[in-house]
């Protein structure tokens, strides 16, 4: 006659092993998968570099400069190439963004005075920088240096395209600095630097 308890403990001992060969299996299992997504990590980064790529890469910077010692309200307005003015009143294009509005010393404890204007991006076609006091002491007329950069798509450095003096001589005067055609790389097309007046204010 079989006993019963080693019946019993027979089938503990099949109940254990089968349970021992589920978790290995499941075990298996997960570090495969572990091991899949480790390998597939690395492609997954380049395909998110070649989304990121697919932007138009490198950037146009426009600056402007003007004695600190002046209470003056110089204003920067930018364009680039098929896309709205951008300045004071409409501070970002779709390119263009000014990230810094100067209004001499109102609301300003920054020693110097300084406007700059920056691109997301190099777009080809003609770009254009213009001045407008919109403020001013009352003083002798205003002297400003622009200073009209690039940063190349495959360099970390910016490189200094256009530079030049201008002078303010009564508010709400506009003045275009320059006028300028780029390509996509943000080579300068030659012999196309002009000061052909053209108003970018947006009131």
């Amino acid at each position: 006659m079989d006993d019963p308890f080693e019946s019993l403990m027979n089938e503990e001992d099949d109940v254990t092993s089968a349970d021992t060969v589920f978790r290995d299996m499941t075990m298996l299992a997960l570090s495969g998968f572990v091991i899949i997504v480790l390998l597939l990590l690395p492609w997954l980064n380049i395909e998110a570099q070649d989304e990121a790529t697919k932007e138009p890469a490198g950037s146009v910077i426009v600056e402007v400069f003007w004695p600190d010692d002046r209470n003056v309200d110089v204003d920067l307005w930018v364009k680039s190439p098929d896309d709205a003015a951008v300045g004071y009143s409409n501070m970002a294009g779709y390119y263009f963004n000014l990230l810094r509005d100067d209004r001499g010393n109102q609301f300003d404890t920054t020693p110097i005075n300084y406007e700059i204007s920056y691109t997301r991006g190099i777009a080809a076609g003609e770009y254009q920088a213009n001045l407008h006091l919109y403020a001013t002491d009352n003083g002798p007329p205003v002297n400003a240096q622009v200073i009209i950069s690039v940063v190349e798509p495959d360099q970390k450095a910016r490189t200094a395209i256009i530079k030049k003096n201008v002078v303010l001589k009564k508010y709400n005067q506009e003045i275009t600095v320059a006028r300028w055609t780029l390509n996509n790389q943000g080579t300068l097309k030659p012999n196309s630097v002009h000061s052909l007046k053209k108003s970018l204010i947006r009131r």
